[in-house]
């Protein structure tokens, strides 16, 4: 049986821990709104010009690529605090190539 171990887990350092989650909380559910609006800006816009926005695709991709080291800080997955205090994350994928609607 593997046993984490929790270095530095005085109570002090969980406090801090935990209003730095508190904080990303908030950071997350803007990221979900963020994304949310890409989205539906998108689909939008695909209607309108039968084609993709490029730079939208790619900032969303980014975006939830954020969202994603987000997620893996607050559910303790993931010891280094998100961007602002890291760099911004590169893209984990690329986006497709072929966006097909079948």
């Amino acid at each position: 049986m593997n046993e984490i171990s929790y270095q530095g887990a005085d109570r002090k350092n969980i406090a801090v821990r935990f209003l730095f989650t508190i904080l990303f909380v908030i950071v997350f559910e803007i990221l979900k709104t963020i994304i949310q609006l890409t989205v539906l800006f998108q689909y939008i816009f695909l209607f309108i010009t039968k084609k993709h926005s490029e730079p939208v695709r790619t900032f969303s991709n980014k975006v939830s690529t954020y969202a994603y080291k987000v997620l893996r800080y607050l559910t303790l997955n993931d010891n280094p605090k998100p961007f602002p205090f890291t760099e911004f994350p590169v893209e984990m994928e690329p986006p497709e190539t072929d966006i097909r609607f079948k």
